[in-house]
């Protein structure tokens, strides 16, 4: 289902197939996102997110079905597609043992980006991540984070008109992950597209629009705030509560066993707790106190981005036809 559709698509799939033998890894795929979006591709480990990202580069083609990228075919012209599209991925691939500036050097010569438009270009993307004090180190001296700076900028030196991600800052801590998004926002507010596999649920409420893939299906499609209040997720006669509490794994463990309680999980210093909107929120204070559990407040709340896709993985297991 896509929730909304963009009338500027710049990636648009129809239909797209990927099988490996008898084993589907994309099944049936139909994507649009927009110029300038930041397009946020979840799911599991395995479900098709890395195959996609592959076939949308023309660095692999489709079994059957449509991909355009920025107008034009992945499987009839492949290569005239990496001259709008930028490529970083999970694992550092740069070359370690030439510097900061000879790994740009060598990916914009690749890109044809050459003579005084390739100097300013180079200058250009180094100032734009920061990398520029960096210049004369060796890849292999710099951290996580700023590798995958040196990344952005070889993904970046040619200005593509897409940049396709693939789990960008699963190495990174928290002060770099911060300052790589602030970098994709900056970018997106220029009109680059951004196409970023996550598992990060925080990483997926900054995308302008998120789309989940499971075991080889897309699910859903649209914008954040609008898959919580999709009916099958926020569901029919059911209540969300946050609930601060202590001790909270063991206060886990006890609003578990409320008979009433459909389901409860630990989200950072809280317990998000489901049940029937027909059990009044005194019942559960009074179960609380009398199980012994300290409650420091309790709120009603949306479902989270979380929640979305722990919902919708349930329901496709339950029923592998199950669409929206």
């Amino acid at each position: 289902m896509s929730v909304d559709t963009p009338t500027d698509a710049v990636i648009i799939t129809e239909k797209l197939v990927r099988k490996f033998g008898d084993r589907i890894a994309v099944d049936s795929l139909d994507l649009r996102v927009g110029k300038g979006e930041i397009y946020g591709f979840l799911g599991p480990n395995g479900s098709g997110k890395s195959t996609t990202i592959k076939m949308l580069c023309g660095l692999m083609p489709p079994t059957s079905g449509k991909a355009l990228v920025c107008g034009i075919d992945v499987e009839q012209e492949p290569e005239l597609i990496r001259r709008y599209i930028g490529y970083m991925p999970q694992k550092f691939s740069l070359y370690e043992d030439l510097t900061v500036s000879e790994n740009l050097d060598f990916y914009a010569g690749l890109y044809g980006v050459t003579g005084k438009a390739g100097e300013a270009s180079k200058r250009a993307v180094k100032e734009l991540v920061g990398i520029e004090p960096y210049a004369n180190y060796l890849a292999k001296q710099l951290s996580g984070g700023w590798k995958q700076r040196l990344a952005l900028c070889c993904a970046l030196v040619h200005s593509p008109d897409i940049i396709f991600l693939d789990e960008p800052t699963a190495a990174m801590d928290p002060v770099a992950r911060r300052h790589l998004w602030d970098l994709l926002f900056t970018l997106a507010s220029s009109g680059v597209t951004l196409f970023v596999t996550t598992h990060y649920m925080d990483e997926a409420e900054r995308c302008s629009s998120v789309g989940y893939i499971y075991n080889s299906k897309l699910i859903v499609s649209g914008g954040p705030d609008e898959l919580k209040h999709l009916r099958a997720v926020v569901g029919e006669g059911v209540s969300r509560y946050e609930l601060v509490c202590r001790p909270l794994v063991a206060s886990f463990n006890k609003v578990k066993a409320f008979p009433y309680v459909q389901d409860v999980t630990i989200f950072g210093q809280a317990l998000h707790v489901t049940m029937p909107d027909s059990i009044p929120k005194d019942q559960l204070v009074l179960d609380l106190k009398q199980a012994g559990i300290e409650n420091r407040g309790i709120r009603e709340i949306e479902p989270s981005l979380e929640d979305v896709f722990v919902t919708l993985t349930h329901l496709n297991q339950a029923d592998a036809n199950f669409t929206l």
